[in-house]
């Protein structure tokens, strides 16, 4: 078997690398140009490494797996746990699940609290409610990855797979074990994202939204069109452990819940800024929002707009605080990256960033056990006396 000699192998890596380096120059040069210039002892070094890499490394490395990582760097160098960069697996994931509204994997909603991996809702009837897995547990590991300050999209993507595959959580149980390893068969998920019903003996209306997808708007409308056939008099409207979603279809729910005028605006660093506003077709009716420290991004949109509009009334703990907007931008050979492009400023223009939105009364979270829900007690307290003085 022939060998390459240390010139060729040098001058083929030396090839690659000017490749790597030509892609990393275009990458800046939409808009940073003076950045490249201003930096070019680093791109240097940069062009350098890579040369080293080909050249000198112990195993051989594909020019690919350079090229993704140089790119993970560039985004992970921001700091920002809501910007990342999406390999074309977890991208093909993410479009096929806005655009089917179903998702294969496990039934659980996650979100990430204090750098741990926690489990916001565990659906009935899924393979990992069937499993065990309930609201609040903490996920240590996925497979033998630790979680520990993991981004979320890539947790996200690690946990959903193909159906009829396994994936292994360990989990941590506060006050009831230490660590548990869970293995989970993945199933196709159809869970929806709104819930809605009268309170038991009441004309009160309930409505819970778990998260904001293309089907949240249409979901929560006939809910609405439901309970106003059963004589609704008043709503309390859920936002507790909702994590987000999609802006626009936020906006579409906020008609039901904000009188005509602004919702949002969104304050881009380049470009026009955007407002978005709704036309004045809500309920007429008294409204009472429970949101907690779980509540956060496009939530905290609807129940910023609620409180700031005066639609309704804010129970519950200071949300989450995740004021800024993030957009997917595709790459080459079907990858991409999310980047955070915008803050968003509640009607009043309060910029709630890493501030959370203070509700009218703070009632700390217990439990949404039937019975023991403090937070919702209160709510048809307040409820009951906003009726009254409707009256």
């Amino acid at each position: 078997m022939g060998r390459l000699s240390q010139r060729d192998y040098n001058d083929n890596w030396f090839s690659r690398g000017l490749v790597i380096f030509a892609f990393l120059i275009l990458l800046f040069a939409a808009g940073a140009v003076a950045v490249v210039v201003a930096n070019y002892n680093h791109m240097g070094n940069l062009f350098k490494v890579i040369s080293l890499v080909g050249a000198r490394y112990l195993e051989p490395v594909k020019t690919t797996t350079l090229v993704d990582g140089a790119i993970r760097g560039l985004v992970d160098s921001l700091d920002d746990p809501y910007s990342v960069y999406l390999d074309s697996d977890m991208l093909s994931k993410i479009l096929q699940e806005q655009i089917k509204g179903t998702i294969d994997g496990l039934g659980i909603l996650v979100g990430m609290k204090d750098g741990y991996l926690v489990v916001v809702r565990s659906y009935t009837g899924t393979p990992a409610r069937k499993a065990g897995i309930v609201e609040g547990d903490i996920i240590t590991k996925i497979g033998d990855r630790d979680t520990k300050n993991m981004d979320l999209e890539t947790a996200v993507g690690l946990i959903k797979g193909p159906v009829n595959t396994n994936v292994k959580l360990t989990v941590k149980r506060a006050g009831v074990f230490d660590e548990r390893v869970f293995e989970i068969t993945r199933g196709k998920i159809n869970v929806p994202t709104a819930e809605g019903y009268l309170l038991p003996q009441t004309k009160t209306g309930y409505i819970s939204i778990a998260q904001f997808t293309e089907g949240t708007p249409q979901e929560v409308k006939n809910i609405l069109e439901r309970l106003k056939k059963q004589d609704m008099n008043g709503l309390i409207l859920d936002l507790r452990d909702n994590p987000g979603g999609e802006l626009r279809s936020t906006v579409k729910v906020a008609e039901y819940f904000v009188p005509k005028g602004p919702v949002v605006y969104i304050d881009y660093r380049f470009g026009k800024d955007e407002t978005y506003s709704v036309e004045g077709h809500n309920l007429k009716m008294p409204i009472v929002v429970l949101v907690n420290k779980m509540s956060a991004s496009a939530a905290e949109i609807l129940a910023g707009a609620i409180k700031d509009r005066k639609a309704g009334f804010l129970i519950g703990e200071k949300t989450f605080g995740k004021g800024v907007v993030q957009e997917i931008f595709t790459l080459g050979d079907g990858a991409g990256v999310k980047l955070t492009t915008a803050r968003y400023l509640t009607p009043s223009k309060h910029d709630i960033d890493k501030k959370g939105i203070v509700p009218d009364l703070y009632i700390e979270h217990s439990s949404k056990l039937v019975g023991k829900d403090t937070q919702l007690q209160k709510a048809v307290e307040i409820l009951e006396e906003m009726l009254k003085e409707a009256a």
